[in-house]
């Protein structure tokens, strides 16, 4: 039987990889000229970039893919698990190194906020508690399928509802439990792993961080983008077929089911009937504003993963996500990968991928936005940091929420799809099939069961077992 994946990002790839190792005949059409949909990469001059994502936790699901195929994933695909989780920075000078080890995170919290160990350690266990009673419903099966729900697991979900906290929001929860203001942003930061707001995502969403902070955080010994690079060169291994500069104009509907395509992947835009899910009318989730900045000089200060909080976390998700603006106090974000994969950069020199939230596109001037942008993005980061960037910028490109949906036919540029604004967010989510379709199957960022790569990859194994069972 031949399947055609359209989209090679890595949950396409995944998916290629799941449905050779089961027989199928396997096709992907990729409309760019490079696999990744959005975890690519690109060169300014001698500084090298990871394009999309760059947190790498649950390396397990990578290696599983190599593993089912009966090959030594680490003889293929290296990583390390990075120390330090994130380094956070406030405009009055206060600071945060979030460590992997959890003991010297917990005395990390108490030295710097006077917090008792035991307070973050209680809100982290009860994190863990919701990841373990939903992991199986939620995140390794199909939402949309009366079956997945035929199990202890589920029992054991539902005589454990209050701890889910689902009638508060990610920040009430926070606010109660962590009660200080720098560990309540912290962790109201986490809402933005699927483009949400803290203040309108319910707490459920605690279990979010327990991937980060009990699975660890790595680094591929090549930078984010030999995870699609591996991938690629496993799917080909095993006799997947790759079709690129592709741009797949349909999907031909004969009979209500699938049966082939015409040479974006989008469920709008590919099928001629209007098939319209509930979850297009979805609140989008947010999108991002990006530079690329090659640096002259380093920074001893900074590690991968760098956070310089807003002044004013509430009104920036307001702006965001209400007035459908970018916030004059933006929360920065700067990985830079050279601090782990040293040939990403000249030597004394910096790759710094520099990123802001903001709203998907409505036709905004992103144009007169990136000039402003800049200039408060570089005042932010030389007054906490005390050193001169702006002038130190010798290579730049930037990246806007039109690149967003030109590149990946992201809808409107939306980094994940749906947010998850509100308690049914997950039911709302796009599922991995359509019963209005047969043959035709979703897996990706955007669909159940949410974005960041380890779920895209869980999204894949999801359509792989539904194909399998047709």
């Amino acid at each position: 039987m031949k399947i055609s994946i359209i989209g090679s990002g890595v949950s396409g790839i995944s998916a290629a990889i799941r449905l050779r190792s089961k027989g199928f005949d396997v096709e992907v059409y990729e409309k760019n000229k490079l696999p990744g949909g959005k975890l690519n990469t690109f060169k300014l001059d001698r500084f090298r970039f990871d394009a999309g994502p760059s947190l790498f936790t649950m390396p397990q699901l990578v290696d599983e893919l190599f593993e089912i195929n009966n090959l030594n994933p680490r003889d293929y695909f290296n990583y390390k698990k990075k120390k330090i989780h994130c380094k956070y920075f406030w405009d009055d000078k206060t600071k945060f190194t979030a460590y992997s080890n959890r003991k010297k995170f917990l005395k990390e919290v108490k030295n710097k906020f006077m917090v008792d160990e035991s307070v973050v350690d209680k809100y982290l266990k009860k994190a863990k508690i919701k990841y373990d009673l939903t992991e199986k419903i939620f995140l390794r099966k199909s939402l949309h399928k009366f079956s997945s729900f035929l199990n202890i697991e589920t029992v054991k979900a539902l005589f454990s509802l209050n701890i889910f906290q689902i009638n508060k929001t990610l920040n009430e929860v926070n606010s109660d439990e962590l009660k200080n203001k720098y560990l309540i942003q912290i962790f109201d930061r986490y809402a933005t792993y699927n483009g949400s707001s803290p203040y309108k995502t319910p707490g459920m969403m605690t279990l979010i961080q327990h991937l980060e902070n009990h699975f660890g955080t790595f680094v591929p010994e090549g930078g984010m983008y030999e995870i699609t690079d591996v991938l690629f060169k496993l799917a080909k291994q095993i006799g997947v077929k790759f079709y690129f500069g592709c741009n797949v104009d349909e999907i031909i509907i004969e009979k209500k089911a699938a049966k082939k395509i015409r040479v974006n992947f989008t469920y709008k835009k590919l099928i001629k009937q209007k098939f319209n899910h509930r979850s297009l009318k979805n609140e989008s989730s947010s999108s991002a504003l990006i530079f690329y900045w090659g640096i002259k000089g380093t920074c001893d200060k900074l590690d991968l993963h760098n956070i310089f909080f807003s002044s004013n976390y509430k009104e920036e998700f307001n702006s965001i996500f209400q007035k459908k603006q970018v916030f004059d106090d933006p929360t920065v974000y700067v990985n830079i990968s050279c601090k782990d994969v040293s040939s990403d950069a000249p030597k004394g020199s910096e790759n710094w991928f520099v990123m802001i939230n903001s709203p998907y596109n409505i036709n905004q001037n992103w144009d007169r936005q990136i000039q402003i942008s800049r200039k408060k993005i570089i005042n932010k980061l030389e007054k906490i940091l005390g050193i001169e960037i702006g002038k130190n910028i010798v290579k730049e490109k930037v990246y806007t929420p039109i690149d967003l949906e030109s590149n990946t036919n992201s809808f409107n540029g939306s980094l994940y799809g749906s947010s998850s604004n509100n308690i049914m967010s997950s039911f709302m989510r796009h599922p991995n099939f359509t019963k209005k379709i047969k043959n035709l199957f979703f897996c990706g960022g955007s669909v159940h069961p949410g974005g960041g790569i380890p779920l895209a990859i869980l999204s894949s194994k999801i359509v792989s077992d539904l194909i399998e069972s047709e």
